[in-house]
């Protein structure tokens, strides 16, 4: 895997594929290979040159235990834009990955030809708040889940009622779940410290990049009426909402996802 000097870290990428570049952004606490399983090789497939990396935090990228900001996680992004002489080129980023393209569409339009974003938000609410005090605490109080409860609160979390109630598909989930669980070092924690500022949604009003806004109908961890506010904010933004999806959206409906961001992508041209 390739790594630049961007922002005073070493930043990990892959680059796949010739065309119109693309950029993805994954959310927290995953690595950037969580895309490869189907929206890079659908996008390299189309004609885009299509980029992911392992945000600040995620190693083999530095994990900065001390801490960081979005603003930091902004112009990493920026820098490998930079580095690799992507832009303008098109943003896609879920999560916090969608919260960093927003900033960065703010920040540094002239390097984002268009912006899609999955499962976002553009305000911290009570709810996400207590969820996100109570995973700092379990995370410092040093105890460890067992694996199949941690995988089966996981599902519960990020996958749909469609998903969960097949018997089929959800072992499937949970086995991944279980034997593959997400990073859990220093640099995730620091993640876990990321929040939204008040005066995000109104400070979105000054985006005039082209965006694209997808919700994710059964989503538990960010429920798309977050995600509606944002294409709310922006002015000119689409937005779409993808039923019998959870947080994971991408992977549980990757062809519909998939479709979404192409048929938005050609509508540039």
């Amino acid at each position: 895997m390739p790594s630049a000097e961007v922002n005073g870290i070493r930043l990990h990428y892959e680059d796949q594929g010739h065309g119109e570049p693309v950029l993805l952004i994954m959310g927290q606490g995953a690595g950037g290979r969580a895309w490869h399983l189907y929206q890079v090789p659908d996008l390299v497939a189309a004609g885009h040159r299509v980029v992911t990396f392992d945000n600040r935090g995620i190693p083999p990228t530095g994990e900065c235990p001390g801490g960081f900001t979005v603003d930091d996680m902004v112009a990493d992004t920026a820098g490998l834009i930079e580095h690799l002489g992507l832009g303008p080129c098109r943003v896609v980023g879920t999560s916090l990955g969608a919260y960093v393209t927003q900033e960065l569409m703010l920040a540094r339009p002239e390097l984002v030809s268009q912006g899609v974003l999955l499962a976002t938000r553009g305000r911290e609410d009570v709810l996400r708040t207590a969820v996100a005090a109570a995973e700092r605490e379990l995370y410092d109080s040093g105890v460890a889940l067992p694996p199949s409860y941690a995988a089966a609160v996981r599902a519960v979390w990020n996958l749909s009622p469609a998903t969960l109630n097949d018997d089929e598909r959800v072992r499937d989930w949970l086995e991944l779940f279980e034997f593959s669980p997400p990073y859990s070092g220093p640099g995730v924690r620091a993640q876990m410290d990321l929040q939204v500022p008040d005066g995000r949604l109104a400070a979105y009003r000054a985006i005039d990049v082209p965006c694209l806004v997808v919700g994710f109908a059964d989503d538990a961890t960010l429920p798309p009426h977050l995600a509606r506010e944002v294409a709310g904010a922006i002015p000119g933004a689409e937005y779409r909402e993808l039923k019998d999806c959870g947080h994971y959206g991408y992977l549980e409906r990757p062809d519909e996802v998939n479709r979404m961001l192409l048929e938005f992508f050609r509508g540039l041209n």
